[in-house]
């Protein structure tokens, strides 16, 4: 019996050891692999002299893939046709690069691939491998340093060219940028402002940054920011350049006008229309009336006009600053906007704002005696009203309280567009906060070169309000709903109270932008005062 006891605790025992080691031995997936891939070697050699191959391959330890090339892979100079890469898409232990341009006599190129490359299982990157060969005897090594900022924004673009147009060649001039590669390039990649231009020949160069949004190396107004240093620079060099990058106000032009709606024209425009004027070209009876008004969605004017005409096509003549153009518009029969009156703001209106009510249909007049104002005590508040014409906005402007309620009433007739159509009743509440749901904003500039202009901009960047600041005196933001905010002020330099941007041909630099380092963070119930001191 002692036989049979004992053989059955050795069994026992051996079950829990194997048990244990059973446990020990299950797959648990291991540490994960952070080890990016290895290069084994390339065929020709990295940094080949006397270069004439027209493929490449480049041979890894392990399986590998390419990821988001279009916007990693940087080829300096620019080949035109570009180089065919593969793999795309798939797994393979090497890359091949055909080339099918001809290459230019004693060039240096560069392949940049950033952090294309990255191993098939974890998507570990070789960061920022460069397959460098020259067409020469040598390759050539100097090298360009500097960094990216945004004129206007807090926070630059990413993936920003930086690229340099050799001044000595023959076709060089300013529009080089519109229709030719440059001669060499490189990219900021997506988290950093930094750049560095690598195996560059002795030169003088123009040294220009894009925001290149369809990644063709050259410059579109439409789409693509720009930045330029101001003179040539020689290579070689120590300095270190700053680009800014601005977003050109596009070359005035007016595009076809079209009837959208009966007796309304929109003449819709590209760039400043500032000094913008529609001249009626074709015969009209002497009774004829215009009204222009600008469209506040679009870039675009709407041309009025009465009476009705029964033509087929009416001529202008849309002219602007050393600008001219005569064009038509086809007339046919259309059913006219019906008046639609809505406030500008539904939300609580500050102390200090007055209320505005804009209209679909150009005002003709306003009756202000069928127009009351009654607070939440049905106190009867005076008002005055005003009216931009252009705009097509009526404001009202009275005296109000903090918490408090108003209705405002307008009885039929109140308004008549310039089709002589009355509005109906129109009923309409607006609310005051208390100002304790405030904050305020006292700033106080030093080294100020004026006049500037401050800005509290949010975090999406949209200007919340701003101050026009002619002489050194404190700026006071009052009343502002509570949230984070960036301080930002512009140096006016023309004295015309808008931010100016940039001119490339022209060769103007954007005005100066300068922010406040830190975040605002605005309480409701609550008094700032900061000092901005401008370096």
């Amino acid at each position: 019996m002692s036989k049979y006891f004992s053989n059955l605790a050795l069994v026992f025992l051996v079950s829990i050891m194997l048990f244990n080691c059973a446990n020990r031995g299950t797959p648990s997936g291991g540490e994960k692999d952070v080890t990016p891939p290895v290069i084994i070697r390339s065929v020709p050699e990295n940094y080949s002299v006397d270069f004439t191959s027209k493929e490449i391959r480049i041979y890894f330890d392990e399986y590998i893939k390419i990821n988001d090339l279009r916007k990693q892979l940087i080829i300096s100079p620019p080949m035109d046709p570009e180089p065919e890469i593969t793999p795309l898409g798939t797994a393979s232990k090497y890359i091949t690069i055909k080339i099918h341009d001809t290459l230019q006599a004693n060039t240096t190129y560069a392949f940049n691939f950033g952090e294309s490359i990255v191993d098939n299982n974890e998507s570990n990157p070789y960061p920022y491998y460069r397959y460098v060969f020259s067409t020469g005897s040598y390759i050539d090594s100097l090298s360009v340093n500097g960094y990216i900022k945004d004129a206007l924004e807090r926070v630059p673009d990413e993936f920003v060219s930086i690229m340099l147009y050799d001044v000595n060649e023959e076709t060089f001039n300013d529009s080089i940028v519109y229709n030719e590669k440059p001669k060499y390039i490189t990219n900021t990649l997506d988290s950093t402002t930094t750049f560095k231009l690598e195996n560059l020949k002795a030169g003088k160069y123009m040294m220009v940054a894009l925001k290149d949004e369809n990644s063709n190396f050259t410059f579109q107004q439409k789409s693509d920011k720009i930045g330029f240093y101001s003179s040539f620079i020689d290579v070689p060099t120590d300095s270190v350049y700053e680009l800014k990058l601005f977003k050109e106000v596009f070359d005035f032009k007016a595009t076809r006008p079209s009837l959208i709606s009966g007796n309304k024209i929109a003449f819709g425009y590209e760039g400043n229309a500032d000094n913008m004027q529609i001249e009626m070209v074709s015969d009209v009876p002497d009774e004829f009336t215009e009204v222009i008004t600008k469209d506040p969605k679009k870039d675009s004017l709407n041309y009025w006009y009465l009476p009705n005409l029964e033509v087929d096509s009416l001529v202008f003549k849309v002219t602007n600053t050393n600008y001219e153009k005569t064009v038509t518009a086809k007339i046919r029969n259309m059913e006219r906007d019906s008046i639609n009156i809505r406030p500008i703001e539904s939300r609580a209106l500050r102390l200090t704002e007055d209320f505005q009510l804009e209209s679909n249909v150009p005002y003709k007049s306003i009756d202000e005696s069928k127009i009351s104002i009654l607070d939440k005590d049905s106190t009867n508040i005076p008002f005055k009203t005003s009216f931009d014409k252009f705009k097509n906005v009526y404001s009202l402007k009275f005296d109000k309280t903090e918490e408090n309620n108003y209705k405002i009433q307008m009885l039929p007739g109140a308004f008549t567009d310039i089709f002589d159509v009355e509005t109906d009743s129109i009923n309409l509440n607006i609310r005051t906060r208390a100002q304790t749901e405030y904050g305020d904003l006292r700033v106080q500039l030093q080294n100020a070169t004026y006049p500037v202009i401050a800005q509290l901009v949010n975090t999406q960047g949209k200007v919340e309000t701003e101050k026009i600041v002619l002489r050194n005196e404190p700026i006071d933001f009052l009343s502002i709903l509570p949230g984070k905010y960036y301080l930002r002020v512009v140096y006016d330099a023309n004295n015309n109270g808008i931010y100016d941007s940039g001119n490339f041909l022209k060769k103007i630099q954007p005005e100066r932008v300068s922010y406040y380092t830190d975040e605002l963070d605005v309480r409701a119930y609550s008094e700032q005062i900061i000092t901005f001191i401008l370096l």
